[in-house]
């Protein structure tokens, strides 16, 4: 089944899918392992990853579709991608979307923030036009080949404009043709008002600032989200394991005291699909003395 159809597919089931965020293949695999039925690529993920810079629209589309394409490959899950806000303009967000589509990405959401663009949780945001979104949303629409390929809507008007605002430009988006509309960073008071208005598939984004509460997903289920992304947990749980591995290193001059806390070698090789390359050499007859092994 396409990664496109299986996300439609969730989107039509009660409840609301979660979509652990991640920036690269092997952090993908975990998501996998674990059992969730998405995953969600963090543009401020993949800006670290690749560039160790901040989340303020350094990346080209191409970076972001080939971080992306692997991380689609590596999990075999349906991803929900960022897309920033397209890239440029009309003919730059049909460009993009194709971009996706073909690198087999699920769902796509295309922000209404100029260049550069920031993170949905900085301040300093700066939107275009609404009528500029609405082109962009139809253009998007158009240049889709696959009719199940996701198009989520966000605006980032709440800090910029004010809630209302946000409001009436999900609601132009949604007229435009997107899927799945996406009002990013409100608050605790706002978040009861957003479903009964919008009357569509909305996105819930449990950003690590705290902008949004951190609620259960029964709790955002009942608030009329049907995805909720979770985009950098991982990356910061990674961050603070590394950096007290590298503290211990320095203060010791040893790992001895916390190789017994980390992975083995094996659980490691093993997480990244060694059993499939083993089985893979034996059945296309690599010698036996060649084949990869512990």
């Amino acid at each position: 089944m396409r990664p496109t159809t299986k996300l439609r597919q969730l989107l039509s089931r009660p409840g609301a899918i979660m979509a652990p965020g991640v920036a690269d293949a092997l952090n993908a695999k975990l998501v996998q392992r674990h059992g969730f039925e998405a995953v969600y690529m963090t543009g401020a993920g993949t800006s670290a990853v690749r560039l160790g810079m901040p989340d303020v629209g350094l990346l080209t589309m191409s970076e972001m579709v080939d971080n992306a394409a692997r991380i689609a490959d590596a999990s075999g899950l349906p991803v929900i991608a960022d897309a920033d806000n397209g890239y440029g303009g009309v003919l730059n967000v049909r460009r993009t979307v194709q971009a996706y589509e073909r690198a087999g990405i699920a769902a796509v959401h295309i922000e209404d923030q100029v260049m550069p663009k920031r993170c949905g949780h900085l301040m300093g945001k700066q939107l275009v036009p609404v009528e500029e979104m609405v082109a962009k949303i139809r253009a998007a629409t158009d240049a889709r080949s696959d009719a199940d390929f996701v198009l989520i809507a966000r605006s980032d008007a709440v800090a910029v404009e004010g809630f209302e605002p946000a409001l009436e430009r999900a609601l132009r988006y949604k007229e435009a043709g997107a899927d799945v509309l996406f009002i990013e960073a409100p608050s605790a008071e706002q978040l009861p008002k957003i479903a009964p208005r919008l009357k569509a598939p909305l996105v819930y984004n449990m950003a690590t600032s705290g902008k949004t509460p951190f609620l259960k997903r029964e709790e955002i289920e009942r608030l009329g989200f049907q995805i909720i992304i979770y985009p950098n947990w991982m990356m910061l749980a990674a961050i603070r394991a590394a950096s007290e591995v590298l503290a211990t290193l320095k203060e010791t001059g040893t790992i001895a005291s916390i190789a017994k806390d980390v992975p083995s070698f094996k659980e490691f090789f093993d997480l990244l699909g060694m059993p499939e390359v083993q089985e893979l050499e034996a059945r296309y007859g690599i010698d036996e003395k060649a084949r990869v092994k512990y």
